[in-house]
């Protein structure tokens, strides 16, 4: 039975360690935008995991391993923002793939990427046509960066010389049948809301959701669809 609360207790201590550990440090983690970030996403798992179920190794043993690499990481996260040549060495760089057009060969060699998986990478950022492109680089994180000639770029209002519109983020106001206090103001409070809802002859209780769109439009979802024959379809 000792056995039992052991293994819970370093469960639920390892699972807490990473909790914080994400907190503090998880934007850089799960973007893996540096190869010291993925290498760190990796023996963080494999450490969590002997923490929480290898009970032959001492939970003090595992535990200071696990600090001292979180503070391994961290030092190397200061240096990185502090110094570019070290972010350099660290971090590493983007290759150029395609330059002025023109697809750089020798680059592709280095970093042993072939003409299909350049085109399946392209293709699957949109980019049907390699003659549209102007640059393309490989990012550190393997996400390709993508600038098209200006003959291919998309048009902007700015272009059209359409009128400067400003909007604003999308304003959450009822959710689960519940006003969200937070996101209430003097131009969209609960008076507001509430007339909304009694124009729609409905209760704030019974909308699922609301929300004020970017273009300063409300739109709302109800508990109640009344489809007749609505998609059972996950």
């Amino acid at each position: 039975m000792d056995g039992i609360f052991i293994s819970i207790f370093r469960t639920l201590a390892s699972f807490g360690l990473l909790i914080i550990i994400t907190l503090l440090v998880g934007k850089h983690i799960n973007a893996h935008k540096t190869h010291y970030s993925f290498a760190l996403s990796i023996t963080i798992g494999s450490i969590i995991a002997n923490m929480a179920f290898d009970t032959a190794i001492p939970f003090v043993e595992i535990l200071a391993s696990f600090l001292t690499i979180f503070a391994a990481f961290y030092i190397f996260l200061t240096l990185s923002s502090r110094s570019r040549s070290i972010r350099k060495w660290f971090s590493g760089t983007p290759t150029v793939l395609v330059e002025n057009g023109k697809i750089l060969e020798g680059n592709m060699k280095k970093i042993k990427l072939s003409l299909d998986d350049l085109d399946q990478r392209l293709r699957e950022a949109g980019v049907f046509d390699l003659g549209e492109l102007e640059y393309v680089l490989l990012e550190v994180s393997g996400q390709l960066s993508i600038q098209k000639k200006n003959i291919n770029l998309t048009v902007t209002k700015k272009d059209l010389n359409i009128p400067y519109d400003p909007s604003s983020l999308p304003r959450e106001l009822i959710m689960d049948g519940k006003l969200v206090d937070k996101n209430l103001n003097q131009e969209f409070n609960s008076w507001w809301i509430q007339q909304e809802c009694e124009k729609r002859n409905v209760k704030i209780s019974d909308v699922y959701y609301a929300v004020v769109n970017s273009n300063g439009t409300l739109f709302m979802d109800f508990f109640k669809d009344n489809l007749q024959s609505p998609s059972d379809v996950e």
